[in-house]
């Protein structure tokens, strides 16, 4: 199974990113399945329904969320009717909408997807670890589903870290997300779990973190409150983990970083590009 996950898409530049390149992908790459955070999509700060479903169009097959899951008000009415969107499955009892779904991918496989926050430096939610343990033991790898994929929302590239080790060999990836820039530890685990600790964003990484660069300099140069930070505007890039999983096993074959667009080294999953 070919499977692509794209980190967090930061405001228009990622949105258009996804939309002119993800159709195109899907088909030149045979992709199976796709899974996006889209916590920042909405001018940077949560998600609408309108962009969802766009996103949804585009090819996503789930949409997973983070710290910014309800900037948006309405996402805490519309994600109890949008099954492939999940937020954190680590928020207390009771919160709107489910920290999982389970999807069938276009070649029949039924995939796991499972969004959980850290808790280092960030609000603090319940156990994360215990969180997917939980829909693990529900729909365990092997079992019930062909392949896992975990989003872990997390600032510390430590927590990211310590729950790859803690899913090595029962998830078919483990990816963070959260701080907007790919890191270049992209591998498969000793279980045959592949990891990365951050995909990176979807947006214009010409940009502090897919913002318009003034207003965030100012703030680290003279402490005070100031403007509104506002999403970059330049051409939007691609980025994220690609997989190649083991039909048999549901761990991971191969695994490669996904950069496509300005400003990065561009990165693809080389054997699925056809000349």
């Amino acid at each position: 199974m070919r499977f692509l996950f794209l980190g967090d898409i930061v405001g228009r530049p990622g949105r258009i990113a996804v939309q002119e390149r993800l159709p195109g992908l899907r088909q030149a790459w045979e992709l199976d399945c796709v899974v996006i955070n889209g916590e920042n999509s909405a001018g940077g700060f949560g998600i609408t329904e309108a962009i969802c479903d766009e996103l949804l169009a585009a090819g996503a097959d789930v949409v997973t969320l983070g710290n910014h899951s309800w900037d948006q008000r309405e996402a805490l009415v519309f994600i109890e009717r949008q099954q492939r969107l999940i937020r954190p499955a680590n928020y207390p009892p009771g919160t709107p909408g489910r920290g999982a779904a389970v999807v069938e991918a276009r070649n029949g496989a039924r995939v796991l997807v499972v969004n959980v926050m850290g808790r280092l430096y960030m609000d603090a939610l319940d156990d994360p670890f215990a969180a997917v343990e939980r829909e693990l033991s529900a729909c365990p790898l092997g079992e019930v589903a062909d392949a896992v994929i975990v989003d872990v929302h997390a600032e510390a590239t430590s927590e990211k870290q310590a729950m790859g080790y803690f899913l090595d060999g029962r998830a078919s990836l483990v990816v963070g997300t959260h701080t907007h820039a790919p890191t270049s530890d992209t591998r498969i685990l000793a279980g045959g779990t592949a990891y990365q600790s951050d995909a990176g964003m979807c947006g214009d990484y010409d940009s502090v973190l897919g913002m318009q660069k003034d207003e965030p300099v100012r703030r680290f140069l003279q402490k005070t409150p100031g403007a509104r930070l506002e999403p970059a505007t330049g051409e939007g890039t691609l980025s994220g983990v690609a997989v190649e999983i083991d039909d048999a096993t549901g761990l991971a074959k191969a695994v490669w970083p996904v950069r496509i667009g300005p400003h990065l080294i561009e990165a693809v999953p080389t054997p699925w590009v056809r000349d």
